[in-house]
């Protein structure tokens, strides 16, 4: 699994100032929005846990690819300063309410070796979107599939969401359709990156249909 999420990426200005200031989540205990800090989530060969001012310069390996970025909607970072400004709006939208951003370290020797996000949390309806990132040197080894797996469980387990969503580049839908989420639009030359038009199709899972995937795998 590669880079995904459009969405996300064009929240924050590249000097790490929020673009949006939207109104706090009044989240309940059962969300991961609840808290200003995050849990740890494990998988078998990877940790997701959050992100600390140490991993500035394990996010700006990653973050500053072309490979990885091509499927954002912001281009690469282009210097350490970036980076520490990345982890400065992370913090911030914890803080108020506005996304959860964990790295994804392996287990083996606690390298960061990307990220995963949940945000636009609506916990009237309990739904959130999510979006991810992997440097391109682990890609195809499956360490993504199974952090997001993890995180999938946690969401619609103990935090009870009912759908999640995802806006992403046609050319990386893959990722999350192997996972079990379902295309519901396609958006034509919806962003403008690096001054090139890209579409974006639109995916979809529910509860049920990750607990039906997930028991078919039994």
């Amino acid at each position: 699994m590669k880079a995904l999420s459009k969405s996300i990426s064009g929240w924050l200005y590249p000097n790490g100032k929020l673009r949006k200031l939207l109104t706090q989540y009044n989240a309940t205990q059962s969300s991961p929005f609840a808290s200003q800090t995050l849990t740890n989530i494990a998988a078998e060969r990877v940790i997701l846990r959050p992100l600390t001012a140490a991993d500035a310069v394990a996010l700006f390996a990653i973050f500053s690819q072309p490979d990885v970025m091509r499927y954002w909607s912001s281009p690469p970072l282009q210097n350490r300063q970036e980076a520490e400004d990345m982890l400065a709006q992370i913090q911030a939208a914890l803080t108020l309410r506005l996304f959860c951003q964990w790295g994804i370290a392996r287990r083996e020797d606690q390298l960061l070796i990307g990220t995963c996000t949940l945000y636009h949390f609506d916990e009237q309806n309990r739904r959130a979107e999510i979006g991810f990132a992997l440097g391109s040197e682990h890609w195809g080894r499956g360490y993504m599939r199974e952090a997001l797996t993890a995180l999938l469980e946690r969401a619609f387990g103990d935090w009870n969401l009912h759908r999640i969503e995802a806006d992403v580049d046609p050319r990386n839908a893959a990722s999350l359709e192997r996972l079990g989420f379902q295309r519901e639009g396609y958006l034509r030359e919806r962003w403008l990156v690096g001054g090139e038009s890209q579409d974006s199709v639109i995916l979809g899972l529910l509860r049920r249909e990750w607990q039906l995937e997930r028991q078919s795998k039994l």
